[in-house]
């Protein structure tokens, strides 16, 4: 009971904030920031491993944004495939002799730097292999400007995702000191020259039930936790940060998953235990397109991933769960992901377990059991079809009426199957904390280029 109040108090606040998105959405499609001087210049930072299929397309999109003063800074972090050579030829890139590195967070060595006078705001960086936080890191000892991009090298920007996360940071540029854009799956759009041309609902089904998770987690859960300020993280493939403050913190931790986690609460903690105003806020209308895993074991992998980073960082952090010092993070946020989010398998698996013994030791009938399903899973129903409200009122960008008709069909699919075997991967992923497992797991890219492959 005490969880689902908990969800629909995020959600309404998500629907409380609703018509100032739709107004800025609206708003920003005029881009009137794009050619302006005034908006603060970007460095996007895009850790790579093994992207050869996806980064020419990458960089490619990230190339043409709607936006005035930035750099793209590609880190190749010690790929075993072609990543590397094929940035090389696409671009005719040279090898920097003296780059010039004006940051100082310990990183892998870089093995050097490549750049083409020709594309001016292009550079790559090659390092020997350290992970996603190692990555960033370096892009930030070589990044020019006061902002920073994290951006996945499977994901694509909107063209005007950035500008609209710029419009949401000059509105209070002394306090802003992250933004989190939404990712949407990109699994089934038609892509042509690293953008999405046409939306459209994936046809697998682990993409499919990974879009209905997406638009409640962003849409349904991070609008909400904003406009308390309570957000716990940003995520990896798009978020828009300060650089003075994220070299205050010391960067991105390294050595396990989890990192776009870790460098949110790490900023919270310093903002206030620093006593000073400040704001991490998520901006809907800013979209990055990503690639979902579309195989059982992909999937499990990430999400064994994600659990295994939530804990340690649970972990880490557990002197703020509580604690009043930390205001909404302590009190709010950070009780909340312990106890329903890194504790929630557990929850459940004892509850089934309960349920079993009442019905074997004739403690209940199996009418309480049926109200008492009914209830769970309209609840859950009901928070994802908030959701779908949300996007339908905001965005619009599923056009078609069967797409709507087959989101809410998905909707209530989703909690047969789908959501036990969440729990399964959560406690795998715990399991692999314990063993002191950090490997990241298997992961397969899909080259952007073939469309028909992409839909």
């Amino acid at each position: 009971m005490f969880v689902n109040v908990l969800y629909f108090a995020i959600s309404l606040f998500s629907f409380r904030n609703i018509g100032d998105i739709f107004r800025r959405a609206t708003y920003s499609k005029y881009n009137t920031l794009s050619g302006s001087e005034l908006v603060p210049s970007v460095s996007l930072l895009v850790p790579s491993y093994n992207e050869e299929l996806t980064i020419i397309e990458n960089v490619r999109c990230l190339m043409t944004l709607n936006y005035p003063t930035y750099e793209v800074i590609v880190i190749n972090d010690g790929s075993s495939d072609e990543t590397l050579k094929v940035l090389i030829d696409e671009y005719d890139l040279k090898r920097v002799p003296n780059p010039e590195f004006r940051g100082k967070l310990n990183t892998k060595k870089v093995r050097g730097v490549y750049h083409n006078e020709q594309f001016p705001h292009l550079f790559i960086i090659d390092k020997e292999n350290g992970g996603k936080a190692d990555s960033l890191n370096a892009g930030i000892n070589l990044s020019r400007y006061p902002l920073i991009s994290s951006i996945d090298a499977d994901s694509l920007l909107e063209k005007d995702a950035l500008i609209r996360m710029a419009r949401m940071y000059m509105e209070n540029p002394e306090e802003t000191v992250a933004i989190g854009g939404d990712v949407r799956i990109a699994n089934g759009c038609v892509i042509e020259n690293g953008a999405v041309k046409k939306v459209s609902l994936p046809r697998q089904i682990w993409p499919m039930f990974q879009s209905i998770e997406y638009l409640k987690a962003f849409l349904g859960g991070r609008i909400g936790w904003s406009r308390i300020n309570g957000l716990i993280i940003v995520s990896g493939a798009f978020g828009l940060f300060r650089k003075d403050h994220v070299i205050a913190v010391e960067g991105y931790r390294g050595g396990y998953p989890g990192e776009d986690m870790n460098i949110i609460i790490k900023l919270h903690r310093y903002m206030l235990e620093n006593k000073l105003p400040y704001r991490i806020a998520f901006c809907p209308e800013a979209v990055c397109w990503t690639q979902a895993p579309d195989s059982y074991h992909i999937l499990s992998n990430q999400r064994k991933r994600w659990g295994r980073g939530n804990l340690k960082n649970m972990i880490e952090n557990r002197d703020m769960v509580f604690n009043p010092k930390y205001k909404i993070m302590g009190l709010l946020t950070m009780p909340y992901n312990v106890i329903f989010e890194a504790l929630n398998p557990y929850f459940r698996i004892t509850g089934l377990l309960a349920l079993l013994g009442y019905v074997l030791l004739d403690m209940t009938s199996w009418k309480i059991l049926i109200v008492f399903g009914l209830v769970n899973f309209l609840s859950g129903y009901l928070l994802s079809v908030g959701a779908l409200l949300l996007e339908e009122i905001a965005f619009k960008r599923y056009s078609k009426l069967s797409d709507l008709v087959k989101m809410l069909f998905f909707s209530a699919l989703k909690f047969v199957g789908y959501h036990q075997l969440g729990v399964l991967w959560r406690v795998q992923g715990h399991i692999q904390y314990m063993r002191n497992n950090n490997t990241w797991g298997t992961m397969t890219r899909q080259s952007w280029k073939d469309k028909n492959e992409a839909a």
